[in-house]
């Protein structure tokens, strides 16, 4: 863990009360955690979150648990039953932020509501991420990030021209909308200082991704343009594009007007960089294949090394396609503690993702591991607590 692990971090005294599971809503609590708030994870006694128990497991648990709970505490509760209900009421009756990403409507059938929960707490603020958001025709449709991907439309735009969409491998709806949480709850916690009243932050996954689609609908509704799949290619952006090397494939971001008369000359290509008609965007990207055709032929002929050098040397945007081995054994990744090492309980020596973003005065850290299953039931639970 990093060297400010007992910094208390600028949401210190932020009480967080997590109700969610698996991605979306537990990934917001984890950011909050990892800048210093108290989160106390209510989990399903006997299983806990699902999440546990995710792709690859070390003596029986998920290694992604020890990154998505890091910093939290947990508390099993059934909140399917009234009287876990009921403790659920009081924790969240201390509590300034409570996260759930339930259906809609499912809160409310358990008496979790939070006009509910308002009336005792007025200054609570409930984070709730669906698919579809608390209102709307879909509301109660199931959502997941795969279904929130396409709908934001993502999906259609992530493949080859011609060839069936394909998806990142990653949950990127979970973690937008994740993200988008965080930014709502530290909106909200600003409005509660001044007005002393908490809030609901409504956020849906397909939104979360559709909030990103830079120029997708502007484009469409003034020239019924509707965008298509490009490949590695940026439509009407050029040059920037995934090109082959000798021995593997780089990325070039050449679309700046500077940037692009440095990486011809880089290419040997001066008559390119020099040519009038090429000296915006407009004009490149109406000649995007000829001048994908003229860096490929450049970097084919030298292995990624090579490429990356002289690109490099030449203030061109490059780098290589990372692995999950090219990330563990970058230096600047650990130069920038992106890279940490914990040990887990059962004595696994395991590198995680450090915490982002980078603060300069009140740094976040990675300050405890992973909770067992209800291993602070005795401290946190009403009845439980130890005097």
């Amino acid at each position: 863990m990093s060297e400010v692990a007992q910094s208390s971090g600028p949401l210190a005294g932020l009480k967080v009360l997590e109700l969610g599971q698996l991605i979306a809503g537990p990934f917001a609590g984890k950011t909050l955690a990892d800048f210093g708030a108290e989160v106390i994870k209510v989990e399903p006694p006997g299983t806990g979150d699902p999440l546990r128990q995710w792709r690859l497991l070390h003596q029986g648990e998920s290694v992604w648990w020890q990154v998505q709970s890091r910093n939290k505490k947990s508390v099993t509760l059934d909140l399917r039953q009234e009287a876990g209900r009921a403790i659920a009421r009081q924790l969240a009756a201390e509590a300034d932020v409570l996260i759930e990403n339930f259906r809609p409507g499912l809160m409310e059938d358990w008496g979790l509501g939070y006009e509910t929960l308002a009336a005792a707490n007025p200054g609570l603020i409930m984070l709730r991420i669906s698919g579809y958001g608390q209102s709307g025709p879909y509301r109660d449709l199931p959502g997941f990030a795969v279904v929130a991907e396409a709908m934001g439309g993502l999906r259609h735009l992530m493949g080859e021209p011609g060839r069936p969409p394909v998806r990142a491998g990653v949950s990127l709806g979970d973690t937008l909308a994740a993200l988008h949480g965080v930014i709502g709850v530290l909106l909200a916690l600003q409005a509660r200082a001044r007005t002393g009243r908490g809030q609901v932050v409504d956020v849906a996954l397909y939104e979360s991704v559709f909030n990103c689609m830079e120029s997708l609908l502007p484009e469409y509704s003034a020239f019924g343009a509707v965008r298509e799949p490009a490949g590695s290619a940026l439509p009407g952006i050029a040059p920037s594009n995934a090109y082959r090397c000798a021995d593997g494939q780089v990325v070039i971001g050449g679309n700046g007007d500077s940037i692009f008369k440095r990486l011809m000359t880089a290419i040997d290509r001066e008559d390119l960089g020099q040519d009038p008609l090429l000296s915006g965007n407009a004009g490149r990207a109406a000649r995007v294949d000829e001048l994908d055709a003229a860096i490929t032929a450049w970097t084919v002929q030298r292995p990624v090394a090579e490429v990356l050098a002289t690109l490099q040397a030449a203030r061109v945007p490059v780098g290589r396609i990372y692995t999950a081995r090219d990330i563990a054994e970058d230096p600047h990744y650990r130069a920038r503690g992106m890279i940490e090492r914990i040990v887990t309980a059962s004595g696994l020596a395991l590198d995680v993702p450090g915490v982002v973003p980078k603060l300069s005065d009140t740094p976040g850290a990675i300050r405890s591991l992973a909770p067992s299953l209800g291993e602070h039931n005795a401290e946190l639970l009403p009845g439980e607590r130890k005097a």
